[in-house]
This record gives C-alpha cells, structure tokens and sequence, in this order.
C-alpha cells in the first residue's frame, strides 16, 4: 500500500510566470528529492527501456535535435541535453505546445534532487483548471518515479495506473495533489475565488467517474 500522504509531502511545487517571445507564461515547478546517484535518476529519466517503467512508453530519437513520442500523450522536439544534469523539450499535445525542462541535482552521492518545470501560455485551459491541469499529472509521475528508483514492490506499474487512479487510494492522491497545487497557486497571489473554482474543477476531472451516456 502507497503511503499516499508522505508521497504528497515530499514534493515540493511552485507556480510563477516567465516572459517568452510570444508573451507571459505561466510556469509549474514540481521536484522531489530520491535517494538514489544522479546518474541513476538521469539514466532512469533518458533510458527508452527504463521511462516505461515508471511512466509512458516512449519512442524517437531521443537525443538532442531529436524527436520523441509518449505513447497516448505528448510528443515534441529534445531541444537542449547536459547528462547528467538537465534537459529541455517542447511537449507538443492536442495541438498545442508548451515546454519541460528537467534539472537534476547532486545533494550527495547518493541523493538526487530531481526537478520538472513545465511551461506554457495562458489559455482557456488555464483559465478552466490552474497549475493542477499538468501539476496533477506530473504529481503521479514522481510518484512512478520514486517507486522505479526504490525498486519498491508495491509501486504502481504504468499500466496499473488507470485502475489505480480510480481506486479509493488513487481518489485520495489526485485530490491531496489537487490541494496542493491551489495553495502553490495561492501563494503566488492568485485570485482566490478563482484559484479554488479551477483547483474544484481539477479534482473533479481527476477523480469523477465520467457518467454513462443516456440511452
């Protein structure tokens, strides 16, 4: 059983802003800390035969200049690689495209601070949902994460996740995640009222069962 609360506990999240060519966007910074070298983490995090493990099945090229694809996901191009410290794509998805970069940080020989910032435009989607819209997701992947690193045997293995998700301990994950996520968005001084109605609507689509179409 996932100790659903510590997990929660051990990320740290921010949301701010940052000027691009187009205009304002708005930035999600999510990091947690693993007891595991940086080569392991940055290995775990490039490795075509490990990403699955513990996230999506991916294919492409997947080094600099090349292109990548997460199977019923994002695509997009390796824009910038420094093993075993960082990289930086563009995640191309539903037609639209925003931007992660990875940094990893040697704390010790045997811990490895790893951070996900991921960038995009203010848009309706924004507008709807607030940093939960990609923060939840990214939540569960340091989750797949940490069980990878630990070889832990009862983490979650990417394709328990959906059923996992909807199972009472997967409820509880998205919406602490959720929470999370509006009071990193509070903090930086959004709006309130607006803050709690997006942060509702991401619980809501995280953890509503879709309802059956009438017949």
């Amino acid at each position: 059983m996932i100790d659903v609360t510590h997990q929660i506990n051990s990320v740290r999240r921010k949301v701010g802003s940052r000027m691009m060519e187009a205009g304002e966007a708005r930035t999600v910074t999510i990091s947690q800390t693993y007891a595991a070298p940086i080569e392991d983490v940055w290995d775990a995090c490039t490795d075509p035969e490990r990403i699955p493990r513990w996230f999506l099945p991916v294919s492409g090229d997947l080094r600099l200049g090349g292109r990548y694809q997460l199977e019923g996901n994002a695509g997009g191009t390796i824009e910038h690689c420094d093993p075993p410290k960082a990289f930086a794509a563009t995640w191309e998805f539903a037609g639209q495209v925003s931007w992660i970069e990875v940094r990893l940080t040697a704390e010790s020989e045997d811990s490895t601070r790893f951070e996900l910032e991921h960038i995009a435009h203010v848009d309706d989607h924004w507008d709807q949902f607030g940093p939960g819209a990609v923060g939840v997701g990214w939540d569960g992947a340091l989750l797949g994460l940490a069980g990878h690193l630990a070889a832990d045997p009862e983490a979650i293995a990417p394709e328990q996740a959906m059923a996992w998700a909807g199972s009472e301990e997967g409820r509880r994950f998205m919406t602490l995640s959720s929470e999370s996520w509006y009071e990193a968005n509070i903090a930086t001084g959004a709006d309130e009222t607006w803050a709690r109605a997006a942060a509702d609507r991401t619980t809501a689509a995280y953890t509503v069962p879709p309802q059956p179409a009438d017949s």
